[in-house]
């Protein structure tokens, strides 16, 4: 018997994907977004499904979430300030949403006894790069001065509030850790770096690398982002605990920016911009962030399937089809 899901930030990027992927299995799904960053458009195929209902709404409105959780049987919250650019120059909106917004959720979520998805992020281990990093991994921050770890303390906050929920109080909570998600409907507009670089090489504009592009990072479709949460969602022995999601396939972002330009055919010189001129003062990064994912693939089996090469034509599919959708877009 299909089951009802409410979908916080369902409009977003993975949000949007997962309501597909909800959908095309036949279940009921409730997706719930401000549009803050999220685009009504990402919904339109679910928008044709008499299984789908969209609420205009936030998650910081606890009256909202209290009927759409009265409504639903389980409940993924995707919901959240996301994205380096978005973080470093809004900290106090991203920090107070993050908090607030998760509490009033899982909050919710205990109340009526719903089974409960929290997406954190790899931004939980800070500057740790001993990696791969297990999920029991350090976390390593530097000071409160840095904006940057305002959002991995927020999204602590969040898992601690899920678990003690779950120890404490039989919440049926999953914490799920994702890595560099990435895939269609992603938005560059938030220093998301692959829409970034796609839309600058496909643009003829120089491709613009932050630091010195000696950092790396792991990149995994989202696609097979939302086949792991399925399965953990799926899986009951999965209550309680917390999961890395996210490839093992590590890339500096110079070499990154030189791949793309190369599979784009485009002229676009490959460029370094110091952190202190693309952020703000006291920017902090972090040099490697590969995710160690052995306790998920036990746990249901689940791996990548995607590769990176893979990633990167579909993105520039996407960016070139924009362009001639839209001849006027230029990347920002």
């Amino acid at each position: 018997m299909p089951r009802t899901y409410l979908v916080t930030g369902a409009s977003g990027f993975i949000g949007s994907h997962l309501v597909d992927a909800l959908l095309a299995r036949g279940e009921h799904v409730i997706g719930l977004d401000n549009l803050a960053t999220g685009h009504l458009g990402n919904l339109d195929d679910a928008g044709h499904s008499p299984n789908f209902r969209f609420v205009h709404g936030s998650v910081l409105d606890e009256l909202v979430v209290d009927e759409l959780m009265h409504e639903s049987d389980v409940v993924v919250h995707l919901a959240a300030a996301v994205g380096v650019k978005l973080i470093v120059e809004h900290p106090l909106r991203s920090f107070t949403t993050n908090i607030r917004g998760s509490e009033i959720v899982i909050e919710a979520a205990h109340r009526y006894r719903r089974t409960l998805l929290v997406t954190s992020t790899s931004e939980i281990y800070g500057k740790n790069s001993a990696v791969p990093l297990a999920e029991d991994a350090d976390r390593v921050l530097g000071g409160t001065t840095v904006a940057r770890w305002a959002y991995s303390t927020a999204k602590a906050v969040d898992e601690i509030l899920a678990l003690a929920y779950h120890r404490e109080r039989g919440l049926p909570a999953v914490v799920v850790r994702l890595f560099n998600t990435v895939g269609p409907r992603q938005s560059p507009a938030y220093g998301m770096v692959i829409p970034r670089f796609v839309r600058q090489a496909v643009a003829g504009e120089p491709v613009t690398v932050y630091g010195d592009g000696t950092q790396t990072r792991c990149f995994c479709h989202v696609a097979d982002v939302v086949a792991a949460l399925l399965g953990l969602l799926d899986a009951p022995d999965a209550i309680g605990e917390v999961f890395n999601v996210g490839s093992q396939a590590e890339i500096s972002i110079a070499e990154l920016a030189e791949r793309i330009v190369a599979i784009a055919g485009s002229s676009s010189p490959v460029v370094r911009i110091p952190y202190d001129q693309a952020y703000d003062r006291g920017f902090e990064d972090m040099q490697r962030r590969v995710p160690d994912v052995q306790k998920i693939k036990d746990a249901i089996g689940w791996r990548p399937t995607r590769t990176l090469d893979e990633i990167l034509v579909e993105s520039i599919d996407e960016a070139l089809a924009e362009r001639v959708a839209s001849p006027a877009h230029s990347a920002p």
